[in-house]
């Protein structure tokens, strides 16, 4: 049985295809929050964020009239942001090889914990020690409740490498979270 929200997005989406101006500045709106998550979770840039997210909702809008199925649309908008920020990424690590810089690391690093007792923030910083690839693979099954095979499809994996990167994931972040309530 599908979820409301899915069949309001197949239909926003349908009507979009109708040409409808208005469903699709309802489709951007709801959608917006989500993408720019996932473009933040990939490239750990608030900058490259928005960019690669516009650069994607471009995409999206040029391509919607040739999505056959408007129920996946979801995995198809979360792959385009992730074509985007792979892009992205390419992008900056050729910058960096020409530049010969050597700093490596996101520009947003992780801070010390305010109160080790506050389990949000401890959580916070234990998932900002993973690797992005592992933040989004944790991201996309508990926050975005995307079920296994879609994120396979989203990161053009295998689900049994899905499952694996959630097992390794989760596994990590349990060091993390044991390591710092020492």
């Amino acid at each position: 049985m599908k979820d409301p929200e899915d069949i309001h997005d197949e239909w926003l989406v349908l009507r979009c295809q109708d040409g409808d101006s208005a469903a699709l500045a309802e489709l951007i709106d709801r959608w917006q929050p989500r993408l720019w998550r996932q473009a933040m979770r990939l490239t750990a840039d608030r900058d490259a964020a928005n960019d690669t997210v516009q650069q994607a909702w471009i995409a999206i809008i040029r391509g919607l009239a040739r999505l056959n199925d408007a129920a996946c649309f979801r995995r198809w908008a979360y792959q385009i942001v992730t074509y985007k920020c792979a892009d992205w990424v390419r992008q900056r690590q050729r910058e960096r090889a020409q530049t010969g810089a050597l700093d490596s690391k996101p520009d947003e690093q992780p801070s010390p914990a305010a109160d080790a007792t506050d389990d949000v923030e401890l959580l916070r910083e234990a998932l900002k020690q993973l690797s992005p690839e592992r933040r989004m693979v944790l991201s996309m099954f508990y926050v975005e409740k995307m079920p296994l095979a879609e994120i396979a499809h989203v990161l053009s994996l295998p689900v049994g490498t899905v499952k694996s990167r959630l097992h390794y994931a989760k596994q990590e972040l349990k060091t993390i979270l044991e390591r710092k309530l020492r």
